[in-house]
């Protein structure tokens, strides 16, 4: 099987946060820099560090690191995960996620994008079977998808082929690593960083996670500048990192 973890499983928000992504956003370049600079902001901040108290890094994360030495890729955002599907087709995904990527509910639906990477992959033959996994935090979240799942399931069923739904399964975690396989169940894994969603102050964990994994980078995912002053679109994508190696201490033994 494969795994896949965005990053977004972890990064996430607290209950009733009224500009927090996870309502809704597009995934363009201001969504992915500008739009968090704008949240510091409005919090008062000059930081990333303000924040942390709307937008925890929910734990767990570090225990995906019991997946040291399977076969690791890092990606910017899920609109790149077919290409990590067909190096692995047919196999069944298990996607830890916040949201269930089968399909969107605005533009182009046969567009490959964010939100609808996995319906798209389904339908063309790509996987097996799907299981999206809902982080245990969304419990709490109304807004989110894994809140209540027969909701979720009623607005998507429309949205699908009909031969689609009987290889999907949807459910919610009942604790921080619940549901996760066994690493020797699992032939190769694809961490996502999905930074419209996900804020810069968990950038280091990121890197720090997808430095263990030994990742091999698809799309380099950003790595946000400490922001100063209001990041230019002009010189944004100059945050671009390919993780280097770590240094000796984080050495895997």
């Amino acid at each position: 099987m494969l795994l896949s973890i965005d990053w977004d499983a972890f990064s996430g928000t607290r209950e009733l946060v009224f500009d927090a992504p996870i309502w809704g956003t597009r995934d363009r370049e201001p969504d992915r820099l500008e739009a968090w600079w704008k949240r510091v902001l409005r919090r008062g901040g000059a930081a990333w560090a303000a924040l942390d108290e709307d937008y925890p890094l929910y734990p767990g994360w570090e225990e995906l690191e019991r997946y040291a030495g399977v076969p690791a890729f890092v990606t910017l955002s899920h609109a790149d995960a077919w290409t990590w599907l067909e190096a692995f087709p047919g196999q069944d995904v298990l996607n830890l996620d916040s949201h269930h990527d089968l399909a969107s509910f605005s533009g182009d639906p046969r567009r490959l994008r964010p939100g609808n990477w996995a319906g798209l992959a389904l339908e063309a033959g790509l996987m097996g079977r799907y299981t999206g996994l809902y982080p245990q935090w969304h419990e709490h979240l109304p807004v989110a998808e894994g809140y209540d799942l027969a909701r979720t399931g009623a607005e998507l069923a429309p949205l699908l082929p009909p031969e689609v739904p009987a290889r999907v399964t949807l459910r919610r975690q009942t604790g921080p690593t619940d549901g996760w396989p066994d690493p020797a169940e699992v032939g190769s894994l694809l961490l996502v960083q999905s930074p419209a969603w996900t804020s810069p102050a968990h950038d280091p964990a990121l890197q720090r996670l997808a430095r263990r994994l030994r990742c091999t980078p698809i799309v380099p995912p950003l790595q946000r500048p400490t922001p100063c002053t209001p990041p230019r679109s002009s010189t944004y994508n100059e945050g671009h990192s390919t993780f280097p190696a770590p240094p000796p201490e984080e050495t895997l033994t």
